[in-house]
């Protein structure tokens, strides 16, 4: 073994011990909860009734203006997230043990109760008699309660709620694997504290930031509970129309269809993001370059 050992490359790992049989269980699961649905949802968009589905997907303004809805709302959902997740994740990263673990638990809150009742936890929150408007109008700074929900701010609101730690966690991950000495290099040699964190420290994050972005704008893109409590009906998602077609019209083929276009427009982006930053990068791989 330890011949095997001197003689592999350097960053390489390789499985010992027969490992490998570790991935038998994961692997069938994937295959049997994963792929198996995801070629039967691509056959039936093309067999019930037919490839029609795929005419009428592309010529209804109604799917057309969902999807141009569903992609709008997915990127301002995944730049509300970068804006209030990286600030978030940096002060994690220098604050301290203490302030590790308090920012910790407040970004992990969402994973410990259900969705649904998150969403209407929401609907209280910001609703025309909810905490805010109440609020607002005590203190005598509207006349009358604003629309917060029920529409696109609505959305948003619960959605990046819901996606933040989607955002804080990978980035959090990245700045922990930043070289320490680097910034203090930087201040050493005579850069600002804002020129060394935008020459030095912001690069070096920049694969956790862009694996936080693709998560949140990929998971954003098929939500359907909190856009279907907290939206307008302006502001359908694709999501919503594939449970309209599958439960009360029964149309399980175009609701396939509206599925394999979801997962093309996931396809490109990762494509996308992949020309910049390598997808290896993304989800913390460190070996080969």
């Amino acid at each position: 073994m330890s011949t095997a050992v001197a003689t592999a490359k350097p960053g390489r790992r390789k499985f010992r011990f027969g490992a490998e049989w570790l991935l038998v269980v994961p692997l069938v699961f994937l295959v049997l909860a994963y792929l198996v649905p995801l070629i039967q949802m691509v056959v039936m968009s093309v067999t019930e009734p037919g490839p029609q589905n795929y005419v009428t997907l592309t010529q209804t303004p109604l799917y057309l203006r969902s999807l141009w809805v569903t992609l709008k709302i997915s990127l301002i959902i995944m730049l509300v997230c970068l804006v209030l997740g990286y600030p978030y994740a940096y002060v994690m990263h220098l604050g301290g043990r203490r302030w590790f673990g308090v920012l910790t638990v407040l970004v992990l809150l969402p994973f410990m109760s259900s969705l649904l009742v998150r969403t209407f936890a929401w609907t209280t929150i910001l609703g025309n008699e909810g905490v805010i408007n109440n609020a607002l109008l005590a203190l005598g700074i509207i006349d009358s309660p604003v629309q917060l929900v029920k529409n696109t701010l609505g959305t948003v609101i619960g959605m990046s709620h819901v996606l933040l730690p989607y955002m804080v966690l990978p980035a959090y991950a990245t700045m922990r694997r930043i070289d320490e000495t680097l910034m203090p290099a930087a201040l050493g040699l005579g850069a600002s504290r804002l020129k060394a964190f935008f020459r030095v420290y912001l690069p070096l994050s920049l694969p956790g930031v862009v694996a936080g972005c693709f998560l949140v704008f990929v998971l954003s893109i098929g939500f359907y509970i909190t856009p279907e409590l907290l939206g307008g009906p302006k502001d359908q998602m694709l999501g919503q129309l594939i449970v309209r077609q599958v439960s009360p019209l029964l149309q399980f083929g175009l609701a396939s269809a509206i599925g394999v276009l979801l997962l093309v427009v996931t396809l490109v982006v990762l494509g996308i993001i992949g020309r910049f930053v390598p997808v290896g990068r993304i989800v913390g791989y460190e070996g080969d370059r």
